[in-house]
């Protein structure tokens, strides 16, 4: 005989598909960003490799807790809708440890990496390190010095070079070369308001992720708890609420009695 009830084990199971199916789509974004900075020469990223098996870990997490709750439910087992029940209080404690911190940090977040972007001014004498990176950021934003071009000071490079026929943002400088001047056609925007562009996009999408998943969890803690109680108390009646005896109408202080006469 079943312990819970029908439509409770199909609203569950239907919340299990979808967050196995989430964890599935974090998978493939992780393999997806893994593919393009790879692609795009960001194997040596600092970070890179402990950020992907991170987000691995927590795919295959989520897809592992949502097949078990799914089992619990077809199978009514206790033991699985606990063991749900306990991962589901860990990953909302998790996701709101992560996701609070970060976002009470988000403001800050641009004057953090301004000061440790200064730190490679000026960039025509930083290390080849910071040189490149600054120049594989030129060449992919269409941009020019991280906060002016005079970062390079008189030593713009090629990956500056815009063409007017090509690009409509470029403005003409004028350098100093042996004593001559010549003038020279560069990206006008520099590059670190379009990296914070980036960077506030990734990090409101991260914060999106981080909370969403949080609800996730507290919604699969409550329909988990609900089901658990069910089978722990399958034959207890269900309370109706009843109108208090205050509000109802007294009952008569006397009643009269006809008795009928009695038989001669």
């Amino acid at each position: 005989m079943a312990q819970v009830n029908c439509c409770l084990k199909r609203i569950f199971t239907v919340f299990n598909i979808f967050f196995a199916i989430v964890g599935g789509v974090i998978i493939g974004l992780t393999l997806l960003s893994q593919i393009v900075t790879n692609a795009e020469g960001g194997g040596n990223l600092e970070g890179r490799t402990t950020g992907l098996i991170g987000l691995y870990i927590v795919g295959a997490a989520t897809m592992m807790i949502a097949i078990l709750g799914a089992y619990g439910a077809h199978k009514e087992s206790k033991v699985s809708l606990i063991v749900f029940l306990v991962c589901m209080v860990i990953g909302s404690l998790l996701m709101l440890r992560v996701g609070v911190p970060a976002a009470i940090a988000r403001p800050e977040l641009e004057g953090v990496l301004e000061e440790k972007f200064r730190q490679f001014l000026p960039l025509d004498k930083a290390s080849e390190e910071a040189q490149d990176m600054a120049n594989s950021l030129q060449l992919h934003l269409h941009c020019c010095g991280l906060f002016s071009y005079t970062d390079w000071e008189d030593s713009i490079p090629d990956t500056c070079t815009c063409t007017p026929i090509v690009e409509d943002d470029c403005k003409a400088i004028h350098l100093t070369e042996l004593y001559r001047y010549r003038t020279k056609s560069i990206y006008s925007k520099p590059c670190f308001p379009i990296i914070m562009r980036y960077v506030h996009m990734v990090a409101d999408i991260l914060l999106g992720v981080v909370f969403f998943l949080a609800a996730l969890a507290l919604l699969g803690m409550i329909l988990s708890s609900i089901m658990i109680h069910q089978m722990r108390h399958p034959n207890r009646a269900v309370v109706l609420l009843n109108i208090p005896t205050i509000f109802s109408s007294p009952p008569p202080k006397y009643q009269e009695l006809n008795n009928p006469p009695p038989p001669y």
